[in-house]
């Protein structure tokens, strides 16, 4: 296959992906601070006898995708809590933007410390359920690359999926 055509297949792949990982983080209520959709990104190069493809997130999105095991509820995935708690403080701004925060008969912003506490200590039992908000389209896009860039390049979805991972948690 041309390299050109090669960089152009590889970059609607990119594109695909970015884009339905978006709008599934934003479907699937997952786009408070936007913090996350807007760190969506990948860099495609291809060579003559290979290709590089990178995307990346932040780290915290490799969790939303593939979820967190609580301590109580069990979810299919390698992440999991054991002993320590997500920090409570870390959820002050997310209670703020859901509308959570706790106001007094004024309508004043009351101390959301407790909130924050029981939020966090939910997080710790139930865990974080898969979203699958990057893997679906991932999924979806490798099947839609043209066969022969698949069989001239060896391509196999599960390997390159996990290497992607790896690459945004080891960074």
């Amino acid at each position: 296959m041309e390299q050109s055509k090669v960089q152009a297949e590889l970059n609607k792949f990119k594109e695909y992906v970015i884009k339905q990982s978006r709008t599934n983080l934003t479907k699937g209520g997952k786009n408070s601070s936007s913090k996350l959709y807007n760190s969506l990104g990948a860099t495609v190069k291809a060579n003559p006898n290979s290709f590089e493809m990178e995307f990346y997130m932040e780290d915290y999105g490799v969790f939303q995708d593939a979820g967190v095991s609580g301590k109580k509820r069990k979810y299919n995935t390698p992440y999991s809590y054991k002993s320590k708690t997500p920090p409570p403080s870390k959820l002050d701004k997310w209670i703020v933007k859901r509308g959570i925060a706790p106001r007094d008969k004024n309508g004043k912003l009351m101390n959301r410390k407790s909130l924050q506490f029981a939020i966090a200590r939910s997080i710790f039992n139930n865990g974080i359920k898969p979203s699958l908000f990057f893997t679906k389209p991932f999924e979806a896009g490798f099947k839609r690359l043209p066969q022969d860039l698949v069989e001239a390049y060896g391509l196999d979805a599960i390997t390159i999926f996990n290497e992607q991972i790896d690459e945004i948690i080891n960074g």
